[in-house]
């Protein structure tokens, strides 16, 4: 198919000003400025594991912590990835994938249903840190709902929170690109009884 599945959204609110761009079909390039250094970290995962090239320029008030900034940060990203993905016509759909980081597991899986929705169990509500594992849970929430697609993500084990938080996003971005693959016997069809997504 050759369609370019694109999308550039912004975002101002009196918390944060975040613009972001992607290329759903990218190379896993990313060019990522926040002034959270582990949101930053995990956004460059779904570029480079979800091969989606991701552009994002976000700012916002950290006085009363981090949670404003990533929680608009995925509301932003999943408002790209829906309007990148148009009306969903060849795509597998569905995602499903397990993923490890060293004593970290964690299992993802995904339907681009066209409805948010989410079941998101970080293995622990930790709530400590600029980016915590309650605040992982958040992200995806937030991110499920503008992108409009349901996510079960389930931690299996774990202990260091930074290899949790990285094998979920790890997990997430492989099942992401998974489910929006093109699939070669499907072309001009949209995978529901429907008819549309």
């Amino acid at each position: 198919m050759n369609i370019e599945r694109k999308s550039k959204k912004t975002r101002t609110t009196g918390e944060t000003q975040i613009s972001i761009e992607i290329n759903m079909d990218g190379k896993g390039v990313s060019e990522i400025k926040s002034p959270v250094g582990m949101l930053n970290h995990m956004l460059d995962q779904i570029a480079r594991h979800g091969l989606i090239d991701i552009k994002a320029s976000i700012e916002g008030d950290l006085e009363t912590g981090t949670h404003h900034i990533i929680e608009d940060a995925a509301i932003v990203l999943g408002m790209c990835i829906d309007d990148a993905l148009g009306d969903r016509v060849g795509i597998l759909r569905m995602g499903d994938k397990t993923c490890l980081l060293d004593e970290a597991l964690c299992s993802v899986a995904l339907d681009l249903s066209g409805r948010g929705y989410s079941v998101i169990d970080m293995g622990s509500s930790d709530n400590e840190g600029e980016f915590s594992l309650d605040m992982g849970r958040h992200f995806y929430e937030s991110l499920s709902a503008n992108g409009r697609f349901g996510i079960h993500l389930r931690m299996l084990s774990g202990s260091n929170h930074h290899h949790i938080l990285e094998s979920s996003f790890k997990t997430f971005s492989r099942a992401l690109r998974e489910a929006a693959s093109f699939d070669p016997r499907r072309v001009d069809s949209i995978a529901s009884t429907k008819g549309s997504l």
